[in-house]
């Protein structure tokens, strides 16, 4: 029998790990939701020595995505499930993927559905992508879901990379500035000190400032990097407990400028991912753990997860997320109208959409904010430094006169 690893919320909020010995995955998601907690992670331990395939171990979102059009196309077409994929598996130019679709077509082979195959390689399709396939078979509509998650798993995707691209100028920016003023403070101001203390000269405030940067640089950046290394190490193990990564997401979700282009994509990655699902037959319930789980966000995480207890106690999803305060007025008033009209779905699609170009909007003004921000920043800080270098020797020149 298997051995799964698990990660699961209390009701108190506390996180709780551990290992179980079952049959199969669902069997350990019922055991954890009998036992009243929420499951967050749940994994097959491989056996050492094996060799567990993941997205980081070559496959690529783009993989998947074209994968999942090509497995529309040919059920469309009429194709035989089992054929299907095994075409797919022998064209696959991505070897690791062309491995998990082998052993998605053993598997069905052997009896089991399409989705207790995927489902088996947790670190290839994730739980949306199980639960869609699940419910296209259940309703015999499978490439239509297929589509539907295609087109999916592009948007989210494309949501991703500019996000991550709008931090690549400000990473940039920062790495050069502070090596710029690590070179200025090593090899350009000792030079200058020496010149100061063979003068003799009286140092300016700003400029004892800088030398003693220096010095500290030069004999103590070993302590300098491990504190920094502690910093971030003790960041680390903060966000892990449940009190620390909801007060750091929250402080996030804060932050000026950034802040708001993070939650508008939070809510375009909620909506879409809920929208994506409920349109596929999966249960609400259902749809709104899975999407609180790719919430990204222990907040959004919180405000999802008491909607879906409102939901189970008879009530609406609409008014446990006003209260949250995390969600915008008018996101909540679409998903209440779409709660009242049964076009929950098509609400939240449009939603999803509305706010893809809210953050493409967003991504725009944060590099048109931080490009003037940030050479501003260098400027100054390396500017400062010089002329700080440069009172001494006014000084001197007019002592000459």
């Amino acid at each position: 029998m298997p051995t799964f690893a698990y990660s699961a919320r209390s009701t108190a909020g506390e996180i709780q790990t551990g290992e179980i010995d079952l049959a199969s995955r669902d069997d350990v998601m019922g055991f954890l939701r009998k036992q009243r907690l929420l499951p967050i992670k749940v994994e097959e331990k491989k056996a050492k020595g094996g060799f567990n395939l993941s997205l980081g171990s070559g496959i690529q979102t783009r993989d998947i995505v074209i994968f999942t059009r090509q497995f529309a196309t040919m059920i469309n077409a009429g194709l035989p499930l089992v054929q299907s994929l095994d075409i797919l598996a022998k064209q696959s130019e991505n070897k690791a993927l062309q491995k998990i679709i082998g052993e998605v077509l053993y598997d069905v082979e052997a009896g089991h559905t399409l989705a207790d195959a995927m489902r088996k390689q947790t670190k290839t399709f994730t739980d949306l992508y199980v639960n869609m396939v699940a419910a296209g078979e259940a309703g015999g509509i499978l490439d239509t879901i297929l589509l539907r998650l295609a087109t999916f798993l592009e948007k989210a995707d494309a949501l991703r990379r500019k996000i991550k691209g709008a931090m690549i100028y400000p990473g940039v920016i920062f790495s050069v500035a502070i090596g710029a003023v690590s070179v200025l403070l090593i090899f350009v101001i000792p030079t200058f000190q020496n010149m100061f203390e063979s003068a003799g000269v009286p140092l300016p405030l700003p400029t004892q400032i800088v030398i003693n940067l220096s010095k500290i640089l030069q004999h103590w950046w070993w302590a300098m990097i491990a504190a920094i290394v502690a910093a971030l190490a003790a960041m680390k193990a903060y966000y892990k407990t449940p009190n620390g990564q909801l007060q750091l997401d929250k402080l996030t979700l804060n932050i000026p400028v950034l802040g708001p282009m993070l939650r508008k994509s939070a809510v375009a990655r909620f909506t879409r991912t809920l929208g994506t699902l409920v349109a596929s037959g999966v249960s609400i319930l259902d749809g709104l753990e899975i999407t609180a789980r790719t919430a990204g966000n222990r907040v959004i995480h919180d405000a999802i997860m008491e909607s879906r207890t409102s939901i189970a106690g008879g009530e609406t999803i609409s008014e446990p997320l006003k209260k949250s305060g995390v969600f915008p007025p008018m996101v909540v008033q679409m998903i209440n109208v779409g709660e009242q009209t049964g076009g929950l779905d098509e609400m939240l699609t449009k939603i999803a959409d509305f706010y893809d170009e809210e953050v493409d909007a967003a991504v725009e003004a944060l590099l048109a904010a931080m490009e003037p921000i940030m050479i501003v920043f260098l400027g100054g800080i390396v500017g400062g430094m010089i002329v700080a270098m440069y009172l001494p020797i006014f000084d001197m020149i007019n002592t000459v006169k």
